[in-house]
C-alpha cells in the first residue's frame, strides 16, 4: 500500500516539527504538509485531501473543532486524531460525536505517537478491501484492544514486556481456580510486584478479572482469573 499522508495543523512550529520527525520514524507515513493557523489548514486540507490529519485545538484564529467541521465537509474521505492539551468536555464531546480517530493530550511520548498511528493504520488496512466485512473485522475497528493483539509493531506501556506478558498469560491459563500476584510471581520467578503489574496490566486489558477470595482466617486474597472464551 502507498504511504498514508498526513497533514500536521499545529501552532507551534516547534511541535509540528516533532510531530513530523516521529512521523519520519514510522513506516508507511509521510508528511504532505504543516499548517499554522485554521486558515493555512482550510487551503492544504482543499488543495492535497490528505488521509491523515493532525490536529490540534488551538489555533490563531480558529479552534480546532471548527476545522474539523471543515474537513468533513470538504475532504470527507479524511481522518482526524487530535493532539491538543484541550480537555474540556465540551470539545472532546464534539470529537468523540464526530468520529476522530484518537484524541491524545499534550504533552504527548513517541510510544503514545506511535502506537495511535500504527491502530489507525490497521483500522484502515481492514476497511481497505471490498465486498462484506466479518464479524471479527467490524469488531476490531472499534476495539482498540484487539487491534493492539492483531497489530504487533503496537508497543504495550512502558514496563510490559510482550515476552513477559505472554509467559504470565500462558501460565494464567494452566491454574484453575485463580491466583495470587505473590503466587504467580514464585511459580515464573519474578517478584511479587512485578506479577501485579503484569496482571493489572491485564485486568486492564480486559484480558483478566479478580476477585476478592476471603478464606477461613486473615485477610482476604485479591485473586486474578484469566478470561476464558
Amino acid at each position: 500500500m502507498r504511504p498514508i499522508e498526513v497533514l500536521i495543523i499545529e501552532d507551534d512550529k516547534r511541535i509540528a516539527d516533532i510531530h513530523r520527525r516521529f512521523i519520519d520514524k514510522i513506516e508507511g507515513f509521510t508528511v504532505v504538509g504543516a499548517a499554522h493557523t485554521g486558515e493555512e489548514a482550510k487551503d492544504w486540507v482543499q488543495a492535497l485531501s490528505p488521509d491523515l490529519v493532525l490536529l490540534d485545538v488551538y489555533l490563531p484564529d480558529a479552534l480546532g473543532t471548527e476545522v474539523m467541521g471543515f474537513i468533513h465537509e470538504n475532504s470527507p474521505e479524511t481522518d482526524i486524531i487530535f493532539i491538543t492539551a484541550a480537555a474540556e468536555v465540551d470539545i472532546v464531546k464534539k470529537a468523540y460525536r464526530r468520529g476522530v480517530a484518537d484524541y491524545i493530550l499534550k504533552p504527548l511520548t513517541f510510544d503514545r505517537f506511535k502506537e495511535s498511528l500504527h491502530s489507525y493504520k490497521a483500522k484502515r488496512e481492514k476497511l481497505a478491501g471490498e465486498g462484506v466485512m466479518k464479524e471479527d473485522s467490524i469488531q476490531f475497528l472499534w476495539n482498540k484492544t484487539n487491534a493492539a493483539a492483531e497489530n504487533p509493531e503496537i508497543l504495550p506501556p512502558k514496563g510490559i514486556d510482550p515476552i513477559t506478558k505472554e509467559k504470565v498469560v500462558s501460565h494464567m491459563k494452566q491454574v484453575v481456580g485463580g491466583m495470587t500476584a505473590e503466587t504467580l510471581g514464585v511459580e515464573i520467578g519474578v517478584s511479587r510486584s512485578t506479577a501485579r503489574r503484569y496482571l493489572e496490566y491485564l485486568v486492564s486489558e480486559k484480558q483478566a478479572y479478580t476477585e476478592l477470595i476471603y478464606g477461613s482466617v486473615g485477610r482476604p486474597e485479591r485473586r486474578y482469573f484469566i478470561q476464558r472464551r
